[in-house]
């Protein structure tokens, strides 16, 4: 074997990436650990500098063979022509903020909630979804009206090619970059060191699955190190530390608990959920059940309904498509069941509601005597409970939450979360909360109280970001 054959290898095994998963960072690193398998053969004849060069060489010709296929990935083709730079950026900015989606971006929204620059400065948000930008797209405007300090611009992330970095940084210009999380992408990395650009992580995380990939090579990431990491937890930290070392790397709160607030006061369909529920029922909301914990909802259902039969059920399926498969279920079970969208009336006691609309599961926790909250009976690493807790009810969850891994066990400690080991404890928590349900604004004061403890978190980021904004500047 020879190094012409890893490079070769490095080209095919980018050429066949999935379209889904084409572009993301774990194959990156996949691409880098053949580079460095290659440049093993050439080592004891190569610097370490011309090792980096000729990795980052054969990184941008991989990206080159790849893109004219990545035009054809439906996730990809959304925004394409800024991807690559082709609709060229006119814009420079003082500080550009990354939001790889959805998730990210609302964590962008809240850090300029609350930014004070000591001047008027220009931002580029940037995000890899059409979710994420068009979520910035509609929230930003609204959110800066009338704060003459930020003007802001939108556009999809560019490609990590390197070439296509290195005209984006120069372009753009920016004295800040804040990467949400985790998004660690060599060539922008590369790019923002060459400009002088200082680099911040907020909110950072990173799972031992992801460092172990990062660590292929960890000579490449001590070039590409940050100015500073604000990470998440003491885990999360050492993990960073391992892979850039220890200089700069502090902990800070996670922001997502600053963007947790009570309960809506006079929610017009908070009334509009009361109407549907007869006076003497018990009501038990299934959350966000998603498709492969189907079968043992299903029981859950069968559970609830069999043995306390003056109850309600409001089954909310994390993704509309599945409520075929829910109206055949029920049928075949004998159980009752309506969609949300044609009750007219009050709905009869041991049945279940599908919940076919948007906007109204918060309304629809403050009337619950008991929730579970799905994507957590399978391996699906869990959905949001900590609604339901502001709402008023003890939420229950399976096993898997490592979405959520954030909020640490100590909610589990502090009795404002159950967690079952499969779908018949799960049931018997429901069942317990239906019997002796909890007074609704208790919950909702000890969840408050637990939740304000860790908030603080955007505002150390915004306190580190306008501190470098003040003082920083690029080395061009």
């Amino acid at each position: 074997m020879n190094s012409r054959v890893s490079v070769i290898s490095v080209i095919n095994d980018f050429s066949a990436l999935k379209p889904e998963s084409a572009g993301r960072t774990p194959e990156t690193f996949r691409i880098f650990q053949h580079v460095l398998k290659a440049n093993l053969i050439l080592g004891h004849r190569m610097s370490m500098e011309l090792i980096h060069k000729t990795a980052f060489g054969v990184y941008d010709f991989s990206w080159r063979m790849a893109l004219p296929w990545l035009k054809f990935n439906h996730r990809l083709a959304e925004g394409y022509q800024q991807r690559t730079l082709k609709d060229q950026l006119s814009v420079r900015a003082d500080l550009w903020l990354q939001a790889a989606s959805v998730g990210e971006s609302f964590l962008a929204l809240e850090l300029l909630k609350i930014l004070q620059p000591e001047q008027a400065i220009q931002i580029l948000l940037t995000s890899n979804t059409r979710q994420g930008v068009d979520l910035l797209n509609q929230a930003l405007p609204e959110l800066i009206r009338g704060n003459n300090r930020i003007r802001a611009t939108i556009r999809y992330f560019p490609f990590d090619k390197p070439s296509i970095m290195a005209a984006a940084v120069a372009g753009i210009r920016p004295k800040l970059m804040i990467l949400l999380e985790t998004e660690i992408w060599p060539g922008l990395l590369q790019a923002l060191k060459t400009y002088g650009t200082k680099i911040i992580i907020v909110n950072g995380r990173m799972t031992e699955k992801s460092l172990r990939r990062y660590r292929l090579w960890p000579s490449i990431w001590q070039t590409l190190r940050p100015d500073k990491v604000l990470a998440i937890s003491p885990a999360d930290a050492d993990r960073f530390d391992k892979l850039f070392g220890p200089d700069g790397i502090e902990i800070m709160p996670n922001i997502k608990w600053d963007r947790i607030t009570s309960t809506t006061e006079n929610d017009p369909a908070e009334d509009m959920v009361k109407s549907l529920l007869p006076p003497a029922v018990s009501f038990v909301i299934l959350a966000s059940v998603r498709q492969p914990e189907e079968s043992p909802v299903k029981m859950i259902v069968e559970a609830v309904i069999g043995r306390r039969p003056q109850t309600v059920v409001g089954l909310f399926p994390r993704h509309m498509h599945r409520l075929q498969y829910w109206q055949k279920t029920l049928e075949q079970m004998g159980i009752r069941w309506s969609l949300r969208s044609e009750i007219k009336t009050r709905v009869p006691a041991g049945s279940v509601v599908l919940w076919d609309t948007f906007g109204e599961l918060l309304p629809a926790y403050r009337h619950a005597k008991a929730a579970f909250i799905g994507g957590s009976l399978a391996p699906l690493g869990g959905q949001n409970f900590l609604e339901a807790l502001v709402n008023g009810v003890l939420p229950v969850i399976g096993p898997s939450w490592e979405n959520f891994a954030w909020v640490g066990s100590g909610i589990i400690e502090s009795g404002l979360l159950r967690v079952a080991d499969d779908w018949r404890k799960v049931a018997d928590f429901l069942l317990k909360d239906i019997d002796s349900p909890l007074h609704r604004q208790d919950i909702i004061t000890e969840a408050l109280h637990y939740i304000k403890t860790r908030q603080g978190g955007t505002k150390i980021a915004c306190r580190h970001i306008a501190e470098s904004l003040a003082n920083g500047s690029t080395k061009k």
